[in-house]
């Protein structure tokens, strides 16, 4: 694709089409599937279907209200994991920081409203369709094949699901399991796990907002 294009960088605009177009195909599937499963896509089979709830505490059986605090120690604690050096060095910094200061990465978003637009999709689409897929159609259905084990099954799906960039996997795996599945699962909301895999698209926005202007 990146030969076709007539841009500031064909390849890193054709990267990221091609990840908005998997994107969207996924969501696709997602919607296909509870259609299929549901025999509806009105809201109410969408919600149930997909854990797309408020948050349920199983222990004081409180829906909503305070209990959607407890997303904040999970942001905090899946901020914690992506720290840590798990990872080996990929073939572009992994440190987003690390990434902008390159010459490519800040040359081609200066000014380029295009490309930012592009980015954003790819960062808010990523979080939003992966924890459909991952936590919200797959962990509720593994519970009766997997027992307990599920969030792991789930978590190895999600990492498997990374092969394209295997210097990240083992992250995505331990923080699939602590930060995103986990909390999905235990208080019965595939909101927790989509407020914690965004929180870091938001940082993104705004530090790739700077370079633009």
């Amino acid at each position: 694709m990146s030969h076709w294009l007539r841009s500031r960088d064909p390849f890193i605009d054709a990267l990221m089409i091609c990840f908005n177009l998997g994107l969207v195909w996924m969501l696709v599937m997602v919607l296909a599937l509870v259609r299929r499963e549901q025999g509806s896509l009105a809201w109410p089979a969408v919600r149930d279907a997909l854990w797309l709830r408020a948050p349920r505490d199983p222990k004081t059986e409180r829906v909503g209200g305070r209990t959607w605090w407890w997303v904040l120690p999970f942001v905090v604690l899946s901020a914690g994991v992506n720290a840590l050096p798990l990872d080996p060095t990929g073939p572009l910094p992994r440190d987003f920081p690390e990434a902008i200061l390159t010459d490519r990465v800040t040359n081609y978003f200066h000014g380029n409203w295009a490309g930012f637009a592009l980015l954003i999709a790819v960062a808010f689409l990523s979080p939003i369709v992966e924890e459909l897929l991952f936590r919200g159609l797959l962990l509720p259905r593994m519970r009766g094949v997997f027992g307990r084990a599920d969030i792991l099954a789930s978590s190895a799906a999600y990492t498997l699901y990374h092969l394209h960039q295997p210097w990240s996997m083992p992250e995505s795996f331990l923080d699939g399991v602590l930060n995103l599945a986990y909390p999905t699962r235990r208080f019965q909301s595939t909101w927790m796990g989509l407020i914690v895999h965004t929180a870091p698209s938001l940082l993104v926005a705004v530090t790739t907002l700077t370079l633009v202007l």
